[in-house]
């Protein structure tokens, strides 16, 4: 996993409205990039909405949020109508990014083995360095403890 004081790797990837967003576009202002695994399902819902739910919070102090996971951009689309998620929702659909943050690999479920998205959570500081790391976070308290980490 990537640590604090590494530079976070530029990335440009679809949104889900289908328009390109980089890293890039984010200079001079903190950046939540957080990996999920998979549009609509119960733990990532439950992770969008906190960050949904905080989001005043995140727009107060000028932090951006992007999400990211393999998924296609019509599910994120989907996604992000369904859950009114006010925050950028990118598409990594070969996992591409999500490999240069080692938040991306071999995962095992029901006795199946396949390559996915990890949940894991950077933030990045105005300079391009990550400020903070998280791996395998819990949805449901995920946005409290970035907002506490960003303070």
């Amino acid at each position: 996993m990537l640590a604090e004081g590494d530079t976070a790797p530029d990335f440009e990837l679809p949104n889900q409205d289908g328009e390109t967003v980089a890293l890039s576009d984010y200079d001079d202002q903190y950046v939540v990039v957080y990996f999920y695994p998979r549009a609509d399902t119960p733990g990532c819902t439950t992770e969008a909405c906190s960050f949904r739910d905080r989001w005043g919070e995140y727009e107060d102090r000028g932090v951006a949020v992007l999400g990211i996971s393999d998924d296609p951009v019509s599910d994120l689309a989907d996604f992000a109508a369904e859950y009114n998620l006010p925050f950028e929702l990118l598409s990594d659909e070969d996992g591409s990014i999500a490999t240069q943050y080692d938040s991306y690999g071999e995962k095992n479920m029901f006795g199946d083995t396949f390559d996915g998205t990890f949940r894991n959570t950077y933030v990045v500081g105005p300079d391009g360095t990550i400020v903070a790391a998280f791996e395998g976070v819990d949805p449901e308290e995920h946005a409290d403890e970035v907002l506490a980490a960003l303070d």
